[in-house]
């Protein structure tokens, strides 16, 4: 059941929201890196340079819709925080229907334009059948994607966050054995992993549903809660839609990296999926905090207990700051090593590329702890101008690194984008937060409202605090 976070110690709360969904993304990681082992070790180099050349893609067109849900979820935790339950519902139900439209949209758009996206990126040719075959399954199937994402992010906007764990455990495995069946039984290629993917999201999102019929009461949606209010939509969609631009600016800037990468070859785009695999898995802590912090900002702005919002940051950045920094050591040394669970001892070459990876990756870790916390937390808090803000700079900084510095220094000058695109998306950020302090110390200035919240908040905020 659902978790109430306008209470207790905000180290504990953090600390044991945060556990069952890294275990989760532990899980759907893992079960990634089993798509990306079994092509590897199976149907060969081409094969998962296919599959990996899709990631930035499927990250544009289902990060749009993910970070959507993301988004209408925030309202959730608000007016869960608010103890509105009557709110809470009708706020699912416009949600619902937002995420729907925008499922078939982006469903007919993508499976649409699949081989052109593909050719417009400038695919290899000795890949981009591979890459069309994966994909148009996988676009197929956004409807289950974005389903599943939204049922676990309302869950957790209630404070659950082992639930949704379970649900992904059973995908994961499930997306496992189909991956086995599919390739090595079946023979499907790489078509056999999009299947596999598609079915486990299937399945975990019938769980959700029912799960929350049988145990969540507050999140049944009732004949009354359905509504054709224009002002409801207007306030979800001005959280959730600045929520998926921001995914999407991200995404636009790791297509443009793998433009670049798919100039220098297969070998290049090979070693950075497989690097990337690694990359992931490590940094999901970082990611996983800032989602919690999301949450846990949503709830307690809504009850109006802003001091104890500032005191949970302080906390979530004490823990990401030390984990950046354990990792990036461990990456700056043992990182080929690593790799080399995804690329046989026989690419030599691979693995000299995913060794630059790391080397010039790791050492900036740390920024990307503070982006995820702040960025997540004024999220929480409704904002919709620093995050955008923010997301638009780490694009720029990210295709500056993409074509300039890629025809400089080749795979390295590539590499080197994140770790631009991370200092830039930082200063926007940081000065945000700085100026939402005053009004988590109920000390607000206009100017700190309107950075931090935006003019809705600023009604809100202000009218708290007069409360209180």
């Amino acid at each position: 059941m659902g978790k109430d976070m306008t209470s207790g110690n905000p180290l504990k709360l953090i600390l044991f929201f945060t556990l069952p969904m890294l275990l989760g993304n532990i899980f759907q990681q893992f079960y990634s890196m089993a798509d990306t082992f079994i092509v590897s070790q199976t149907l060969g180099m081409n094969a998962l340079a296919a599959v990996g050349s899709t990631g930035s893609i499927t990250f544009l067109i289902l990060g749009l819709a993910i970070g959507l849900t993301a988004g209408l979820a925030v309202i959730t935790a608000q007016r869960f925080g608010r103890k509105d339950e009557a709110a809470l519902r009708s706020s699912l139900g416009v949600s619902l229907i937002i995420v729907a439209i925008a499922s078939m949209i982006l469903t007919i758009l993508a499976t649409a334009n699949t081989r052109e996206i593909l050719i417009l990126m400038q695919t290899p040719p000795e890949i981009i059948d591979q890459a069309h075959d994966y994909l148009v399954i996988i676009f197929a199937g956004t409807g289950a994607t974005v389903l599943f994402n939204y049922l676990s992010n309302v869950l957790r906007a209630i404070g659950d966050s082992r639930t949704p764990l379970i649900f992904l455990i059973i995908a994961s495995i499930l997306n496992v054995v189909l991956d086995y069946l599919f390739i090595l039984a079946f023979n499907m290629n790489v078509e056999g992993a999009g299947y596999a993917t598609i079915i486990s999201q299937i399945v975990a999102s019938i769980l959700c549903l029912l799960y929350i019929k049988k145990h969540v009461p507050i999140l049944r949606i009732h004949k009354e809660d359905w509504t054709l209010k224009w002002s409801e939509y207007k306030e979800h969609l001005r959280i959730g839609l600045p929520f998926g631009f921001q995914y999407s600016i991200i995404a636009v800037g790791t297509i443009a990296v793998q433009i670049t990468l798919n100039q220098l070859g297969a070998l290049s785009v090979a070693a950075y999926t497989a690097a990337s695999k690694i990359d992931q898995l490590l940094t999901m802590p970082l990611q996983t905090i800032g989602v919690t912090m999301s949450t846990y900002a949503a709830q307690n702005f809504g009850a109006g207990k802003f001091d104890r919002i500032r005191k949970g940051v302080r906390v979530a950045l004490k823990l990401t700051i030390s984990y950046s920094i354990t990792i990036g050591i461990i990456l700056w040394f043992n990182g080929r090593f690593l790799s080399s669970f995804f690329v046989d001892g026989n690419h030599e070459a691979v693995l000299d590329l995913t060794d630059q990876f790391f080397k010039i990756q790791s050492p900036f870790y740390t920024f990307l702890a503070l982006i995820f916390v702040l960025r997540l937390t004024l999220q929480g808090l409704g904002n919709s101008f620093a995050p955008t803000l923010a997301g638009a700079m780490e694009l720029v900084a990210r295709i500056f690194g993409a074509i300039i510095l890629s025809k400089l220094f080749g795979f390295r000058g590539a590499i080197m984008s994140n770790p631009l695109a991370w200092i830039s998306a930082v200063i926007p950020l940081v000065l945000s937060y700085y100026y939402t302090q005053r009004l988590l110390t109920n000390s607000p200035t206009p100017l700190a409202l309107k950075l931090s919240l935006g003019s809705k908040g600023i009604v809100q905020a202000v009218n708290t605090l007069e409360d209180n």
